[in-house]
């Protein structure tokens, strides 16, 4: 799951009411379609900083709570306001997420595709700019590790 720390950080996710929160604001259908029907609750995530220098994974987190409809898309004052969504058929869904730890090292972008092991995520292929993406239970594994090192 990435997020832009000037808008929503994992020290933010740190600080907040039981290091939980919900993650709102997703308006591409096909991560849409990830917290709707694929995210469950138990899953772990990695959480990624992108648009910084250097983006990096940065943290764990666990989904607490499994898809439900994203309340922000019905909300005009909300920055993630969609006037097409719909009560009844809505769009756009999200997850609850609660941070289970921040790695002592970020694992920098440069660093995952420098990692012949994490060669065919799906974060380092051409073209990919999706919020949320799906990693591999060995790709998970290989980023904690290398999270956990120094």
């Amino acid at each position: 799951m990435k997020s832009e720390p000037e808008a929503f950080s994992i020290d933010d996710l740190a600080t907040a009411k039981n290091q939980a929160t919900y993650w709102d604001g997703v308006r591409n259908y096909q991560a849409r379609n990830f917290l709707r029907d694929e995210i469950k609750t138990g899953d772990k995530v990695i959480f990624y900083h992108s648009n910084i220098e250097p983006p990096a994974a940065v943290g764990i987190c666990e989904v607490v709570k499994d898809g439900y409809p994203d309340f922000t898309a019905f909300d005009s004052g909300n920055i993630h306001f969609d006037p097409k969504s719909d009560f009844d058929k809505p769009t756009w869904y999200m997850v609850d997420i609660k941070l289970i730890r921040i790695f002592k090292h970020p694992v920098t972008l440069s660093e995952i595709r420098a990692n012949k092991k994490l060669a065919n995520m799906i974060l380092v292929q051409k073209g990919s700019r999706l919020s949320v993406m799906p990693v591999t239970k060995e790709e998970f594994e290989e980023i904690v590790l290398s999270g956990d090192r120094r």
